[in-house]
């Protein structure tokens, strides 16, 4: 039994999981299960049998053969409200496995039997095509308190892949289909999932000539929103800190930009010291102790490191001939930075050290580069490019080679990885028919890192400048 950590800002967060023996395959399951076929004379029993595809496929062969599963409703007991919740968590459990791209939620007017807790009648979900199926219960601990069981089955071979019951408050029940998820994802595709985690993005309001931006932060599902700031100052691209509950990004508070820091425990805001020039485009490090951003220095701007708790900043690039250097990002192991400059004349992608030396330019395409963010994997590098008078998200390697155009628009910018490394998103925005902003919108996005699987997310308002937060450590 142990328990897993959770952001503060989602009340009590304290969700403790235990390991569920697996269950036992009697003579008389076995029969129920539709192992009674005859294989050469014999029963098939449980387990992998030789020549029988398992749903444990790898993440490209499931792009292109998505893993039919089939998610029954958990199963209420101990009455309440544990058979809606059971209802709700299998459809998001659903969702979010569908969103994805990789499995095929079979439709539920196809099963033959509904999911329990004991084992499966195997037949009958193999006949609807399922390869996986998801079975559990939802139960009252008393007070306000459940326990969800849950086992994955691989139905080919008859096995159960796994099973694991997740003890919280009722209102957990979101995050703990999240989990769920995450473990479905990673047991049949071999990776991390990407499903308990949040996106925090600027939500506009307003008039085009006005308008309103304000920190918001919402599940990676689109679920959960609620804003972090009230408008009375403009924010600009917040960035989750790597381990702590914590986000950097730009405020105008007095009309002077600045970067501030924003506990999502407490709500504190903190400005990150009152630096000369303007300080913008902030990201954490990868140990979480120090944010690189960009300051203003005469007509260029240059990039500098400071102390997450505040102190001088220390220079790493020089803007001393006019140059300007923004949107710095570090590789993952955190050795070096990826950042964008004009030093060359034209808008372009740079790697340099993590002291600041020896910057080489990765960007040749044509057009103008800008927003470059590193991959939670350390193998691709995901921008902006601006070419005539279209915008692309693309990814390259960071030596730039393999550059790839994943989705082209009127206006798309700010690319952000999940923390598998697997999906990105970014925001597009639609052009206004007139001066006063009438048909202008602009909305999250999440697609595939190979191009496919593109996908408009729902906000309550306009949305921009999302960042997507690392899984729970």
């Amino acid at each position: 039994m142990n328990s897993i950590p959770g952001p503060a800002a989602q009340g009590d967060a304290a969700i403790t999981r235990t390991a569920l023996p697996p269950l036992r395959f009697g003579r008389r399951s076995l029969v129920s299960a539709g192992a009674g076929l005859l294989a050469g004379g014999g029963l098939i029993l449980p387990g992998r049998a030789l020549g029988q595809q398992s749903a444990e496929i790898t993440v490209d062969r499931a792009r292109a053969e998505p893993i039919p599963i089939a998610i029954p409703n958990l199963v209420g007991v101990g009455g309440g409200d544990t058979a809606q919740l059971g209802r709700d968590m299998a459809g998001v459990i659903s969702n979010n496995l569908a969103r994805s791209g990789l499995f095929r939620a079979i439709d539920r007017a196809a099963f033959v039997a509904q999911g329990a807790g004991d084992v499966p009648n195997f037949a009958n979900w193999k006949v609807i095509g399922a390869q996986a199926l998801v079975t559990g219960k939802v139960e009252s601990q008393g007070g306000d308190r459940v326990r969800v069981e849950f086992r994955l089955w691989d139905i080919l071979p008859q096995t159960q892949i796994q099973g694991t019951a997740y003890t919280a408050t009722t209102g957990n029940w979101r995050r703990i289909a999240h989990i769920i998820s995450d473990v479905i994802y990673e047991r049949l595709l071999g990776e991390k999932g990407y499903f308990d985690t949040r996106v925090v993005y600027i939500a506009g309001s307003g008039p085009r000539d006005r308008r309103v931006k304000r920190l918001a932060i919402m599940d990676q599902d689109g679920e959960n929103n609620r804003f972090l700031t009230d408008g009375s100052a403009l924010a600009l691209s917040p960035r989750f800190h790597p381990t702590r509950d914590q986000i950097a990004y730009m405020s105008y508070v007095n009309n002077r930009p600045r970067v501030y820091t924003f506990d999502l425990g407490s709500g504190r805001q903190q400005m990150l010291g009152n630096f000369e020039g303007i300080t913008l485009s902030p990201r954490y490090a990868p140990d979480g102790n120090n944010i690189i951003m960009a300051q203003t220095r005469g007509a260029g701007s240059e990039i500098v490191l400071i102390p997450v708790g505040g102190g001088a900043p220390r220079r790493l690039t020089d803007a001393g001939g006019g140059a300007i250097d923004v949107s710095p990002c570090f590789s993952p192991d955190g050795q070096q930075i990826v950042f964008e400059s004009d030093r060359g004349g034209d808008q372009q992608l740079y790697v340099m050290s993590a002291s600041g030396g020896g910057a080489k330019r990765i960007s040749f395409g044509q057009g103008k580069y800008a927003t470059p963010v590193w991959s939670p994997r350390g193998d691709l590098i995901a921008f902006t490019r601006i070419t005539g008078g279209t915008f692309a998200i693309g990814v390259m390697r960071p030596d730039g080679s393999g550059e790839r155009i994943l989705s082209e628009s009127f206006y798309v910018e700010g690319p952000t990885f999940a923390p598998n490394g697997r999906v990105i998103m970014f925001w597009r925005e639609t052009a206004a028919r007139d001066a006063r902003g009438n048909g202008f919108t602009s909305r999250l996005v999440s697609i595939d890192i190979t191009g496919f699987n593109e996908r408009q997310m729902t906000t309550p308002t306009d949305a921009s400048d999302p960042a997507w937060s690392p899984l729970p450590a």
